[in-house]
């Protein structure tokens, strides 16, 4: 079972930042397009960090370094950052496989789109998934793409003309030994499941995020949405 995140939070500028913090009882494998932690290998932790919409440091890497460094996490991880709240993650599991997701939906675009240029709004969807069986080389990338494939989905069926955000991450986890799954498509064992929770993962909460407009922006913890 993989374990829930724990919500804590850390101080900068004078407000209380919100962040979800996992600590892997032990190195899972791991697939990431994350700033920090990113590409393939064992990961020990990992951090999705909220920051303000107006976020424009150059260095996120050397900052998500910081933040793990400040609450004592060694060794190998994956940093998220994220415009919205993070305790408004949402959870879905199917069949054993496990997404949390922070939707951010301030900043959509199309991927193949005229209009290029650098864009890192941090409004962003960050997606977190458990795979309960260790997962072949290719089949880890694999899911990489069945996640995106079905968060575009999600994305069309909210009625938006996008594809994501210009900063999504997706991370994709599983355990570390054991007899590999070949395949992480659509419709294989695990990624059918893990499809079907990122589209809903994403489906709810960005009817949530585009009624309500939420977004972190230097606000406190306890302060208004």
């Amino acid at each position: 079972m993989f374990a829930e995140p724990s919500l804590t939070h850390r101080r900068e500028d004078g407000h209380d930042v919100p962040l979800l913090l996992w600590r892997f009882p032990e190195p899972l494998l791991a697939a990431s397009s994350a700033v920090l932690g990113g590409g393939a290998g064992l990961r020990e932790w990992l951090i999705n960090a909220s920051v303000a919409m107006s976020y424009a440091r150059p260095d996120p890497d050397a900052h998500l370094a910081a933040l793990a460094a400040g609450l004592g996490l060694t060794g190998p991880g994956i940093g998220l950052l994220t415009g919205v709240d993070v305790a408004d993650a949402v959870h879905v599991r199917d069949d054993d496989v496990q997404v949390h997701a922070t939707v951010g939906l301030g900043a959509p675009i199309r991927a193949a789109s005229p209009e290029s240029g650098f864009d890192h709004r941090p409004g962003t969807v960050n997606l977190v998934v458990w795979v309960p069986q260790r997962l072949a080389d290719g089949a880890l990338i694999n899911t990489i793409a069945t996640a995106t494939e079905a968060k575009a989905q999600a994305l069309a069926d909210l009625g938006l003309d996008a594809t994501g955000t210009a900063t999504d991450a997706v991370c994709v986890l599983c355990p570390a030994g054991g007899p590999p799954a070949a395949y992480g498509g659509p419709r294989s064992r695990w990624g059918a499941p893990l499809a079907r929770a990122v589209h809903r993962a994403v489906l709810d909460g960005g009817a949530v995020n585009l009624a309500t407009g939420r977004s972190w922006s230097g606000r406190s913890a306890a302060g208004p949405g």
